[in-house]
């Protein structure tokens, strides 16, 4: 049972976050108009801004709302809550923004706004910070804690047991398990919390005990019996929690999905399957890169004539590559090499001091600058300017029969940089590692993360020590 404090609790953020917001109005108010420590015309009325103070609280509480920023958060990371807030002040502002065009409140200062939102945004996220490390120390001294039951004393529940004890701060207290198996398991396994008895005696535990959660742990041969413990459980007021017996082969974040009116659980949830997340992200390629193409252009121009002067052969080096939904295109390059057979660039490595580079093609991988005609595969739309990196056909055969989920990362346009490469993963490093870091940006794409990945690719710097 989920204590009715927790309902109330959200109530008072949405509050907390109301009265914040009119914080953050006032001070900007008086930094604007009343400090003098920022010129400023004659104002209008403190009320005028006052009625769209109210009307951006009213907006950013609908928003939240709407995209659960006010559920309980007992389960919640810190960090994706900010994200969240974030995210609905953002488009609180462009709200807000267009009912002022809307409305023609033209004499509404921009630089107000402009510290109004950020002073919104860092209240909020200064006085969640400290709501939460509050409820940390006062959940880990043993206040209000959830007691939970857990059903099934095997690998599985004794796993999640020994997960929640890495987190007291959560504050779940497991009260016991239960399992038909209780001799058994005691003997193997006495450190953990005792088995309070059989499945079967669930009705029974739950009348006589204070259980919050219970937790079905048993394997995929006790699933008859599922039907029975959630109809127990939800009797008693009791929420009912499945770990599946299959975990193992789950993503870190399962999405439960709806096809023909059945539940399905979606084996990886990728954002970017979504439409308007892939046209953002299309945009700001297209931005991208026309940009990157342009602010480059004179640079583009002196490699093309150095690749000329110093080995003959053309100046773009076209290699095929394994992209999107394991399409195969042919990415663009400045040849670095000398002039090769296909067979022999498209399956072999390149290696220290190998003698197939050029002097300056050496200098250009050294420098990642033989990378930049792959601006024109974004905008043919080969590629993305963020993404995991396109490998050869032969390699990516060969690599899908050794690295546990190697083809995953074709679920998504590659990337000229990507969490990998900006992680210092290039050149010759491993290739599980990259992987990871690949899989996780495929299940955590977001736009900022996008940015994230091109700052830090830009702030660590284009020399790659693994480059040959």
């Amino acid at each position: 049972m989920i204590r009715k404090n927790e309902r109330f609790l959200t109530q008072i953020y949405a509050l907390a976050d109301f009265l914040t917001i009119q914080a953050a109005f006032l001070l900007a108010w008086w930094l604007k108009f009343e400090s003098d420590l920022i010129p400023h015309v004659a104002p209008l009325p403190l009320s005028d801004y006052a009625i769209w103070s109210f009307v951006y609280g009213a907006v950013a509480l609908g928003i939240g709302f709407n995209i659960g920023l006010y559920v309980p958060k007992r389960k919640k990371r810190f960090a994706d809550e900010i994200f969240k807030a974030v995210q609905v002040h953002l488009i609180s502002a462009f709200v807000l923004l267009s009912l002022l065009f809307f409305f023609k409140a033209v004499d509404i200062s921009r630089m107000y706004l402009f510290m109004f939102f950020v002073g919104s945004v860092c209240f909020i996220s200064i006085y969640r910070y400290m709501v939460k490390s509050f409820l940390k120390q006062f959940r880990e001294k043993g206040y209000n804690k959830q007691f939970v039951l857990i059903l099934g004393a095997g690998t599985l529940g004794r796993r999640f047991y020994e997960n929640l004890k890495q987190h007291p701060e959560l504050g779940f207290d497991v009260v016991g398990f239960l399992d038909d198996y209780a001799v058994e398991h005691e003997r193997k396994h006495i450190h953990y919390k005792p088995i309070l008895g059989t499945v079967d005696e669930l009705e029974e535990i739950l009348q006589k005990t204070l259980i919050d959660e219970v937790i079905i742990a048993l394997p995929l041969e006790a699933h008859l019996k599922y039907g029975d413990i959630v109809r127990t459980c939800e009797k008693a007021g009791a929420r009912t929690l499945i770990i599946p017996d299959y975990f193992d082969i789950l993503p870190s974040k399962p999405y439960f999905d709806n096809f023909a009116g059945i539940p399905l659980i979606n084996v990886r949830d990728i954002p970017l399957d979504e439409m308007s997340n892939r046209t953002l992200k299309r945009g700001f390629d297209l931005l991208f890169s026309l940009s990157a193409i342009l602010i480059t252009l004179p640079l583009l121009l002196i490699i093309a004539v150095g690749i000329k002067l110093t080995s003959p052969g053309p100046i773009i080096f076209k290699q095929e590559r394994v992209g999107l939904n394991r399409r195969k295109f042919m990415m663009y390059k400045f040849r670095s090499m000398k002039v090769l057979s296909g067979h022999s660039s498209d399956t072999q490595w390149t290696t220290e001091n190998d003698p197939r580079r050029t002097g300056f093609g050496t200098f250009l991988r050294k420098t990642s600058l033989d990378e930049l005609p792959q601006f024109f595969n974004v905008l043919f739309g080969h590629m993305s300017v963020v993404g995991p990196r396109p490998e050869r056909p032969y390699f990516v055969e060969q690599f899908k029969e050794e690295i546990p989920k190697y083809m995953v990362k074709h679920h998504i346009r590659p990337g000229i940089t990507g969490w990998a490469q900006s992680n210092g993963l290039r050149g010759d490093t491993s290739i599980e590692d990259r992987i990871k870091h690949d899989i996780f940006y495929i299940e955590n794409w977001s736009f900022l993360f996008d940015i994230k990945i091109i700052w830090k690719t830009v702030v660590n710097g284009f020399l790659n020590k693994n480059a040959y």
